[in-house]
């Protein structure tokens, strides 16, 4: 593999947003050097197209965003979405009918590219703005469902999937990005971090070989094992730790950035 990748995919919160929903200017930089030297820089999120602008601003309105866990690919410079990969209103009762089974108590909440929509007990940690509705959730199912999730709680994310994931295969894809949370999110069948960054590395002529990825969670495991180079960040999930085939520093120390001027060095 040549040392310079010729994209550069990583997650954002956790690992190159701060809680403080800052990112440090050496991580701008090593970017800014990056795309300067040749690679494409893609930002890999579960976040919603509507929590994108703040990232845009800061990193200068550059680049490709995948949105929602792959359901969106989203225009960093237009802040606008440019694809779509969504559920079913079929798929998504019938995901919900089988989390149901598994965890009688749970809350579910919905996903859309014009806003989010929730059921009366699920209880939102953010501003659920714009609002589509509170309500059972089939009653505010639409055609274009990017992700639901699910809250119970009285149980961890970790749990929370190990129950759900035997009921939910072939049915959806699920997976959580939590550590000290009960959430999970599902998405449609196939449509994983991975796929969107694979179908987009496709369309540019990248190998898989020349890709490196950047994560911190669960809902980032597939994406690391799919690029070339999948580094987990040293405050990463203990399981994102144990999969993933390469290290880097924890996003206090700049991990993403120290990796990519060691390989611009090269």
């Amino acid at each position: 593999m040549n040392p310079v990748p010729r994209l550069v995919a990583t997650d954002l919160d956790g690992t190159i947003v701060r809680h403080d929903g800052t990112v440090s200017a050496r991580v701008l930089e090593a970017f800014a050097a990056a795309s300067a030297a040749g690679a494409r820089i893609v930002f890999v999120t579960g976040r919603p197209p509507r929590w994108m602008g703040a990232v845009a601003d800061a990193t200068g309105h550059t680049g490709v965003g995948i949105c929602a866990n792959g359901a969106y690919v989203y225009d960093m410079h237009d802040e606008e979405v440019l694809e779509t990969f969504a559920m079913s209103i079929d798929v998504a009762a019938d995901a919900t009918r089988r989390v149901r089974e598994v965890l009688p108590g749970a809350a579910f909440g919905m996903e859309t590219v014009t806003g989010f929509g929730h059921e009366e007990h699920y209880h939102p940690r953010w501003n659920p703005d714009p609002l589509l509705g509170v309500g059972p959730i089939e009653s505010l199912f639409t055609d274009e469902i990017a992700k639901l999730l699910v809250r119970d709680d009285t149980i961890m994310g970790d749990d929370m999937l190990a129950l759900t994931a035997p009921v939910l295969q072939s049915v959806v894809e699920v997976t959580h990005s939590n550590v000290h949370d009960s959430l999970l999110e599902l998405s449609a069948l196939g449509v994983t971090k991975a796929t969107t960054l694979a179908l987009l590395a496709a369309r540019w002529g990248i190998g898989q070989h020349e890709v490196i990825a950047f994560g911190d969670m669960p809902n980032d495991l597939d994406m690391l094992k799919w690029a070339g180079r999948g580094y987990a960040v040293g405050n990463a999930h203990p399981s994102v730790l144990a999969a993933a085939d390469e290290h880097a520093p924890s996003i206090h120390d700049d991990g993403v950035a120290q990796v990519v001027e060691r390989l611009l060095a090269l």
